[in-house]
């Protein structure tokens, strides 16, 4: 018998040491830009001056690290994320998939619905692809300890204690740290490995719609019913519609505030939009622009 054997019958060995649990397995990257973005929302107190926490959403390309977008918002609602998305992908282009979690605006309880922003996404063939903990979205966490470190001193410095005013910062160093700040995995700027990826063709962006249904996806949509007197309400006011009373039309609240009316909700077999009615706060530049699909 062996002295380890003996040790172990007579109680004389060392107490088994406890199982560490395994670390989660790495999701290795995607190759190609565009392939999967992932997207987050991280509330903080980013004002050292204040005492209010304020939600920044971020987005980041998987393969490049490319930040596709920060900006802070009052809060984080529904029109917060229509406002974000369009934006980054008019300047970036549309991806294929977006890594998220199960936030009830991405995940609907019932499993073959929509919320209505993967319905938009859907529209322009984009998918969510959902994380099964937060730790499997580790590189935009990151990128949320990068802002908090970050922001709350510069903010401070500058002396910013607006949301409006600290955006266009926000943005500026988001392309300067795309563009100069070398990536610990990376070992080169995020957009130098962008700008190698579109060489080697290893990119599946696709552009931006170009359909007269583009503003109308990003919008909160509400059906409801022309009142009796031939008026649907439209924010504080009741917006006259060209409509008998009882037809059914489509509400839209726009990231900016303004309201409109469709006729009938997007359809993408449409070749354009249906005719709808505007709030008298849409702006004239705006109706001039889309006067073609007014009635």
């Amino acid at each position: 018998m062996t002295p380890a054997r003996a040790a172990i019958q007579n109680d004389h060995a060392h107490p088994t040491l406890l199982q560490r649990p395994h670390a989660p397995v790495r999701r290795w990257q995607r190759a190609q830009i565009g392939e999967l973005w992932q997207w987050d929302a991280s509330p903080h107190r980013w004002f050292l001056l204040g005492s209010l926490d304020f939600p920044m959403l971020k987005m980041l390309d998987e393969g490049s690290r490319v930040s596709v977008g920060s900006k802070l918002y009052g809060r984080e609602l529904l029109l917060s994320y229509l406002d974000f998305l369009p934006a980054a992908c008019l300047s970036y282009g549309r991806p294929l998939q977006i890594y998220v979690d199960y936030h009830a605006l991405f995940f609907a309880q019932n499993p073959d619905a929509l919320t209505q922003l993967g319905w938009a996404l859907k529209f322009y063939d984009i998918s969510f692809l959902y994380a099964p903990t937060p730790q499997a979205k580790g590189k935009i966490e990151r990128e949320h300890q990068f802002w908090q470190g970050r922001l709350p001193p510069y903010f401070a410095s500058e002396q910013i204690t607006e949301i409006e005013t600290a955006n266009p910062h926000i943005d500026a160093l988001r392309l300067h740290r795309n563009g100069h700040e070398i990536h610990r995995e990376l070992r080169l700027p995020p957009q130098q490995a962008w700008d190698l990826a579109k060489k080697e063709k290893r990119s599946v962006l696709r552009p931006a719609p170009r359909c007269p249904w583009w503003p109308y996806v990003g919008s909160v949509r509400t059906a409801m019913k022309v009142g009796s007197d031939g008026r649907v309400p439209s924010g504080p006011q009741r917006l006259r519609v060209e409509r008998p009373p009882g037809t059914k039309v489509v509400l839209c609240l726009y990231p900016s505030g303004h309201h409109s009316v469709l006729a009938a909700p997007p359809r993408q077999k449409r070749e354009t939009a249906a005719p709808f009615y505007q709030s008298t706060k849409m702006s004239h530049s705006w109706f001039a622009n889309h006067r073609k699909f007014l009635v």
